[in-house]
């Protein structure tokens, strides 16, 4: 590993609060990245050398600055929520902690603008107060994620059976970025330029400030209808989807016996051996989504949210904390030995392709489901639950989900195009040639940087020079 001037690097900070007790560094140089026992393995002794904590764009700047003149690279970071090691310094260097720089700067009829780390569920709590109006995007851990990290490292998640993911067209406004040159500048970027920093985990530019539309805010109920066969339940979660008219905020499936086994604290209100469909509707369109229920032979209703007690409701975690990656959070706090995959059940033969690679895996695969509108047509993302074996036993199920026509984004690597693009993105390369000459922002994560004549259909995984002399195989 290289060795760094850090000395002389807080000496060029000065006024900008820095930690570098090595205990305290490396919890900050940590995501969610344990969710994959392949990362794991691979990132569990990375760390960077110095947190810096700005809590301006100025600061950003300076720190930017002085970093450059001194060679030492920069991992953007705001809360560590990511699941992929996209915020862990691989080459160590400093770990730029943006959580501090957080404020809500101005909310609009439709549109807010807000720093980097500012907390998504803390914005919420300000445009609903300042206009009932919420996000219309948001992951499972809303509660603690930063709205910078989630365009840098986020794909859609709470809102997408609605307004897609969050790269479809109109989901980010505007995007100011800073370079990582002599001299950084401050760049704004719109329309087609925001491609090339939107899941570009930081490696060419660091996000200043965002401008992000929003939706109107509704009061949302929590529903759980069960099923008695997968089938089933995926065919009235898609068919539930189309129904333009509902208000849904989230559309899961979670297989049995992933609700019993896993949501401890519903548990009382779900009968062994039934899929779910959890469903969040605003208030006034759940007689409307029951209704349509009822026209469905075998639909129980489990739970509303809106009909619970206080004693009932005590201690239960919304239904977003049920879904998404929290569902893979809550079978780890059980077995540690569950992970997870993310698949893509394409359009228009999603119910028939999950039932199919399901019965192939058994209970060896569990399933879970996120409904999505995907270029205006509603389908579904997997994010199934893995019992793992091997490293090679899960290199086989991704190939096999391939072969019978899902596509894997696989969170079990740390690049950026082997986790989902499998080529370069050439806009994101070409910006970063411009933003980060060097290579200085969070250097490993693309590999067209890194080995421009790399082989994508090798089938071998990508491994950072760094990560290669510590031995990592």
């Amino acid at each position: 590993m290289t060795t760094y001037d850090i000395a002389a690097l807080k000496a060029r900070l000065s006024g900008i609060r820095t930690e570098d007790n090595p205990a305290l560094v490396k919890q900050k140089s940590r995501d969610f990245f344990w969710y994959s026992p392949v990362l794991k393995r691979q990132l569990d002794q990375v760390s960077a050398d110095i947190v810096v904590s700005p809590t301006s764009e100025e600061q950003v700047l300076q720190t930017l600055a002085a970093a450059h003149g001194l060679g030492i690279p920069v991992t953007p970071r705001g809360t560590g929520t990511g699941n992929y090691g996209q915020a862990m310094p691989l080459s160590g260097g400093v770990l730029l902690d943006l959580a501090g720089f957080n404020k809500v700067k101005r909310i609009e009829h439709g549109r807010y603008v807000a720093e980097p780390g500012a907390i998504m569920a803390r914005i919420d709590d300000e445009t609903r107060a300042h206009s009932r109006q919420e996000l219309r995007l948001h992951p499972s851990t809303y509660q603690t994620a930063s709205i910078g990290g989630f365009i840098a490292g986020g794909s859609g998640g709470v809102g997408s059976i609605k307004w897609g993911g969050l790269r479809d067209w109109g989901n980010i406004i505007r995007l100011k970025v800073a370079t990582m040159e002599a001299s950084p500048r401050i760049l704004e970027l719109a329309g087609d330029d925001l491609h090339k920093v939107a899941h570009a985990y930081g490696t060419n530019g660091i996000i200043t400030e965002v401008e992000m539309p929003l939706g109107p805010a509704y009061d949302w109920v929590d529903v759980i209808l069960g099923f008695d066969t997968l089938r089933a339940a995926t065919e009235f979660a898609n068919q539930l989807g189309e129904q333009d008219g509902l208000a849904l905020k989230n559309l899961a499936v979670i297989a049995a016996p992933i609700g019993q086994d896993y949501f401890l604290r519903h548990k009382k209100f779900l009968p062994q051996g039934k899929h779910l469909v959890v469903v969040m509707a605003a208030d006034f369109a759940v007689e409307a989504l029951l209704a349509y229920a009822r026209r469905f032979r075998g639909a129980e209703l489990l739970l509303r949210s809106d009909r619970l007690s206080a004693e009932e409701a005590k201690g239960l975690p919304p239904a977003y904390e049920l879904g998404w990656n929290h569902t893979t959070l809550r079978a780890l706090r059980v077995d540690p030995a569950i992970t997870y995959l993310q698949v893509l059940y394409p359009f228009p033969n999603q119910v028939e392709l999950v039932e199919r690679i399901h019965a192939r895996f058994g209970d060896e695969v569990l399933c879970h489901l996120e409904f999505v509108r995907f270029d205006g047509k509603i389908t579904c993302f997997g994010l199934p639950l893995v019992r793992f074996t091997t490293e090679e036993r899960l290199d086989e199920i991704i190939a096999v989900h391939e072969e019978m026509g899902a596509p894997i984004f696989n969170p079990h690597r740390y690049t950026l195009e082997e986790g989902g693009m499998k080529q370069t993105d050439d806009a994101q390369l070409a910006f970063k040639r411009e933003a980060d000459p060097q290579g200085l922002l969070n250097p490993g994560k693309m590999i067209a940087w890194e080995d421009p004549d790399y082989d994508y259909r090798s089938g071998k995984t990508f491994l950072f020079r760094s990560l290669s002399e510590a031995g990592v195989g």
